[in-house]
């Protein structure tokens, strides 16, 4: 089974602890780190934005994908949220047990 850490941005500290909470409680994720707010710039509908964000780290498992992206695409503010998933190639295997263990659904 392979570990995924998936990357998001919230407009907002209040959005994204409660998107974080949702995703751990609802097992979707094992963990879920909110970092310092950070500032995009990114092009939308032909104009150069900018704007403060808070970006998440979330570690989840392959299987409970469709399920995280369906969850953060119905509870994110933005019309087109950025969800980019990365496998994770490597690490303390502990670790990665325990992420795959925590993102199992409960019978």
């Amino acid at each position: 089974m392979t570990v995924l850490l998936v990357l998001t941005n919230l407009p907002d500290r209040a959005t994204a602890e409660a998107l974080a909470e949702e995703l751990v409680t609802s097992r979707l994720a094992a963990c879920v780190n909110l970092l310092a707010g950070c500032r995009s710039i990114y092009r939308w509908q032909g104009a150069v934005e900018r704007a403060d964000e808070v970006p998440l780290l979330i570690k989840t498992c392959a299987d409970r994908y469709p399920a995280l992206e369906t969850a953060i695409v119905s509870k994110h503010p933005y019309a087109l949220p950025e969800i980019v998933a990365l496998p994770v190639t490597s690490g303390l295997s502990a670790y990665l047990d325990w992420v795959l263990q925590e993102t199992r659904p409960v019978d």
